[in-house]
């Protein structure tokens, strides 16, 4: 079975700046951006459940509210599946912005990591 030959010129062509920044350089930034963000989001986000869930203790001690654990628990099941379907939906549309999908979505996690 003979080998294929790879033409010089299209392995050239694949090397290239205007390649590479268009297919690989800015999907990456993109999501590094979009994972930055993301990240923080998450942060300030859980400070302000955790903000919340204090005072909602607090005011069960003054006897002003009355919370039961399964009510807390359905709250944070909530939370949490609304979290996962934005991630994932996050994913994949930065996955739809080059035709491989896949230096959107390392830059994603890229930039979820560093924020």
């Amino acid at each position: 079975m003979p080998s294929p030959t790879i033409n010089a010129a299209s392995t050239a062509e694949i090397f290239s700046s205007d390649f590479l920044f268009g297919n690989v350089g800015a999907p990456f930034v993109i999501g590094m951006a979009v994972g930055y963000f993301a990240k923080k989001m998450l942060r300030m986000a859980l400070f302000l459940g955790g903000a919340a869930i204090v005072l909602l203790f607090a005011s069960e001690y003054y006897g002003i509210a009355e919370i039961t654990d399964a009510q807390l628990e359905s709250a944070a099941n909530a939370a949490t599946d609304a979290a996962k379907s934005s991630g994932d939906y996050l994913v994949k549309r930065l996955s739809s912005i080059t035709s491989k999908g896949v230096s959107g979505a390392v830059g994603f996690f890229a930039g979820f990591k560093l924020g």
